[in-house]
């Protein structure tokens, strides 16, 4: 991967975008209320626009850059981090209902850590993440969801949900789906071509049934 794309070395302070509450709108979880902490930085681009032709990743929408958002921030432990995360589940904590956090990016397991995992833990948290896969996640995570990219190592090759933006030439579902996953699923890619994306998704999910569809939610439903 290229050096120009990763962060400095890791320290106990967490550099975090945003954190803010809403709906997950992808993959098996789609509908389910989350808070989202999405931390600053990625391997595979910069977040720059001068180096998305020269970015691994060339499709990413998302802005991870700085610590500029909602809640964002540079968090000196885990203990302060997992109590903002905590102040953002606006819902009375009770038996019924289990406060959710998504940890996403960027790539956020440069960042996360058994720290911050164990810090959450005892706030009540269940902890998803969403990686590109590049990097091995810590233990104690309660779901994994790996998107890889084409042209990328894949260094986490098992989890839960293994959600795969398509089409990417050279990251062809049929190079994952022996993997040790539990569901599969095809994101069609958003672009100007999305519609066709979505035919080509729709195609390949009836003739390979191990996929199915993840449509990103919260797009249509115009939240973030």
């Amino acid at each position: 991967m290229p050096s120009v794309f990763s962060l400095q070395p890791k320290t106990l302070m967490y550099s975090i975008k945003e954190i803010f509450y809403s709906i997950q709108g992808e993959g098996y979880h789609t509908g389910r209320p989350a808070v989202f902490c999405r931390f600053a930085g990625c391997n595979l681009w910069s977040g720059r626009e001068e180096d998305r032709s020269r970015s691994i990743c060339k499709f990413c929408d998302t802005d991870f850059v700085g610590t500029d958002g909602i809640n964002g921030g540079v968090y000196r432990s885990s203990a302060e981090l997992a109590h903002k995360i905590s102040l953002a589940w606006p819902v009375k904590k009770n038996k019924l209902t289990r406060p959710f956090v998504v940890c996403t990016g960027g790539e956020p397991l440069l960042q996360l850590d058994a720290a911050l995992i164990s810090a959450l833990h005892k706030e009540n948290f269940e902890i998803a993440v969403e990686t590109n896969g590049t990097l091995p996640a810590p233990a104690g995570l309660d779901w994994i969801c790996v998107s890889p990219k084409a042209d990328a190592p894949l260094k986490q090759a098992a989890g839960d949900e293994l959600k795969l933006v398509f089409p990417q030439e050279g990251a062809e579902p049929k190079k994952y789906e022996r993997l040790a996953f539990q569901h599969f699923f095809l994101q069609p890619m958003d672009s100007p071509h999305g519609g066709e994306a979505v035919r080509l998704s729709l195609a390949y999910v009836l003739a390979h049934p191990r996929w199915r569809i993840s449509l990103q939610m919260h797009k249509v439903l115009g939240v973030r």
